[in-house]
């Protein structure tokens, strides 16, 4: 009986912990999953690709990958997380070089992602003014999270357009 309490005890343990922060794992892992598509994209381009656009007037594919970046940064910020201290959000687009490009684009990732885990469920609903809308915590979280998959569809687009096929794709 003693060790069927124990068990049991163990056991709504181990799943009291699986379900925290179930919200924030559960975005973490979806966008942790575009991100990579994403940087795999950037990979997958020729570093001249780079300058290609759809038209004037349209984000190059340098430009599309710095949004993103610049994107994760602003979106924690409003949420109250501020940018790593050598992160210049003024000049972020100004980053030239695949290499650097991808660079920029990888650190960005890492830094979202730690700060969506550290988003409390009980601040869900607290209101944030993003500049574009006013939503709470967790839209924000969630806007993170489209942000990326929106990008992502654009860059596959690019990549199409160039004769690239998306290294998932092959």
């Amino acid at each position: 009986m003693k060790n069927l309490f124990v068990t049991a005890f163990f056991m709504v343990a181990a799943m009291t912990y699986a379900q925290e922060k179930l919200t924030q794992n559960t975005i973490q892992g979806v966008l942790q999953g575009n991100q990579g598509q994403v940087v795999a994209l950037a990979e997958a381009f020729s570093e001249e690709q780079y300058d290609w656009r759809p038209m004037e007037g349209v984000n190059s594919v340098a430009e599309a990958l710095l949004h993103v970046a610049g994107g994760n940064y602003y979106l924690a910020s409003k949420m109250g997380f501020a940018p790593p201290e050598d992160v210049d959000m003024m000049n972020l687009s100004k980053i030239t070089g695949k290499e650097n490009i991808i660079a920029a684009l990888k650190k960005s990732n890492e830094f979202v992602l730690e700060k969506i885990i550290l988003v409390e469920d009980d601040q869900f609903g607290e209101e944030v003014d993003f500049g574009f809308a006013k939503m709470n915590k967790l839209g924000g979280l969630l806007a993170i999270m489209e942000h990326n998959g929106e990008h992502k569809g654009q860059l596959i687009a690019y990549a199409r357009s160039n004769g690239v096929t998306p290294p998932w794709s092959k």
